[in-house]
């Protein structure tokens, strides 16, 4: 297994001193990939429900305070030399198919093929409106095209498209990514469509753990969700073992157990070893890829928290 930060493009995140050191950071401990989190604007009033807290609120929509997560991802690229580079994830609906692929491809091009690309249909529909996107009940038919769109944009020497959302025909698209065929495409969500789509489309299977109307924050329901991606592959034709498993633990304490309602354990929660446990067991069921959250509002705090992942956990396994 590998392991992950993921960091909202805010707070010493959007400083781009900070920015560098955690970037810096992240790769020497060994950490495999630094994702992004994606948003542009933020409305005055946001109505829409966050789908990881159970009232609904999203922690960050007070100040509206982000950076691009395309451009800060190139910023990254160009600071390391080792790391992944993963958009965690990136809310198709926000930016035009054609030139989000042309951003997708030079910062695959520019890191010498560090990008993994994490996608998702995004929650927020008053950002979406924002940005003049399609219609927000929509998204997940245009999720599909944008992805078959990617494919054909990255592949084909003539590449063209007719769909409903996306088209396009009679264009040069060069150079192609340097990952081949393309770089990877880890489908986020948690939802049975979102399962679905990544094991039609993706080569990966990125779910946020802690979605109260679809948890895998246990191994067992994340066994679950893994059953239903692998089995729309075989559906599908594909090979099932090709799907990358990763999973994003947002709620990762360390030192402190949490308590569930039950009175249980909150995973990865609590003391090393039990974290440990935890991705033993997580491991079994297929977990490849464990992100945890890095997101603090200072730098040292973030250094600090990565630092000790990496002494309590990535250095026993």
């Amino acid at each position: 297994m590998d392991f992950g930060l993921h960091l909202g493009v805010r707070g010493p995140a959007a400083d781009p001193d900070s920015l560098r050191v955690i970037a810096q950071e992240a790769e020497c401990l060994g950490f495999t990939h630094l994702g992004l989190s994606d948003h542009i604007v933020i409305a005055d009033k946001v109505d829409s429900p966050y789908p990881y807290t159970k009232t609904g609120r999203w922690f960050a929509e007070d100040s509206g305070e982000c950076l691009e997560q395309l451009t800060t991802l190139a910023f990254i690229a160009a600071a390391t030399s080792d790391i992944r580079l993963l958009t965690s994830v990136m809310v198709i609906p926000h930016r035009p198919p054609v030139l989000t692929a042309k951003m997708l491809n030079t910062l695959d091009v520019l890191s010498k093929g560090r990008l993994t690309v994490g996608l998702g249909v995004g929650w927020m529909k008053e950002e979406v409106t924002l940005l003049n996107g399609p219609k927000f009940e929509q998204r997940g038919a245009v999720a599909n095209e944008y992805i078959e769109a990617f494919k054909i944009l990255w592949t084909d020497e003539a590449p063209a498209y007719d769909g409903t959302h996306v088209n396009f025909s009679d264009i040069k698209f060069f150079p192609k990514p340097v990952q081949t065929p393309h770089p990877p495409l880890w489908i986020g969500g948690e939802a049975r469509l979102a399962r679905e789509r990544a094991g039609r489309l993706g080569n990966g299977w990125y779910p946020v753990g802690n979605n109260p109307n679809a948890p895998f924050d246990t191994p067992k329901r994340y066994a679950r969700g893994l059953k239903n991606v692998q089995d729309t592959a075989i559906a599908s034709n594909r090979d099932p073992t090709e799907i990358a498993c990763g999973v994003y633990i947002i709620w990762y304490s360390p030192g402190k157990a949490v308590k569930t309602i039950k009175g249980e354990r909150q995973t990865f929660t609590g003391s090393p070893s039990e974290i440990l446990s935890d991705i033993a067991e997580y491991e079994k069921v297929g977990l490849q890829h464990l992100v945890i959250g890095g997101e603090s509002n200072d730098l040292e705090t973030c250094l600090n928290r990565m630092r000790v992942f990496n002494k309590e956990v990535m250095r026993c396994i």
